[in-house]
């Protein structure tokens, strides 16, 4: 069964690059499976602060895995920061992907891989580079979605 992945990224750097993860169409429902798009987000942003949380927040219901699409400035956000709060909050299961080498709008990637987004200590949150390989993306969901279901179990 395919799980409910909720995709955290920093927006404005990375969107087009996190289009070819989300495209790779092994998660539930990809349209509804926590990946806003642009108006929803410019909608948001139109309400303030309280707008672009209430809008995370109802992307990561009914979610168990959030994958985290890193990009350059992917730590240093404050909205990815929050995603990963609610998402730790709500004992979804972390997966990183590394998106940096992917071309951009501009066909522009970068040789420098960021900064893994920092979790609290005893979260496991593993990572690995993107790399077109979708049987290993499926597994790695359904491990993260695995270590949130022990979570929420309490295991």
């Amino acid at each position: 069964m395919a799980r409910r992945v909720f995709f955290s990224f920093h927006y404005d750097g990375d969107v087009w690059r996190a289009n070819q993860v989300r495209h790779a169409n092994v998660v539930a429902g990809s349209d509804v499976a926590g990946f806003f798009d642009h108006s929803e987000y410019e909608e948001a942003k139109k309400k303030g602060k309280e707008g672009i949380q209430r809008m995370i927040l109802k992307n990561l219901k009914s979610t168990t895995v959030t994958v985290v699409l890193i990009g350059k400035d992917t730590a240093s956000r404050p909205w990815v920061k929050y995603e990963i709060e609610q998402s730790i909050a709500r004992k979804n299961g972390l997966l990183g992907i590394y998106i940096h080498h992917l071309r951009n709008s501009d066909r522009d990637s970068s040789f420098f891989r960021g900064a893994k987004p920092a979790v609290p200590w005893g979260v496991e949150f593993p990572a690995y580079a993107w790399d077109k390989d979708l049987e290993r993306f499926r597994r790695e969901i359904e491990a993260a979605g695995k270590r949130g279901d022990a979570a929420r179990a309490g295991r």
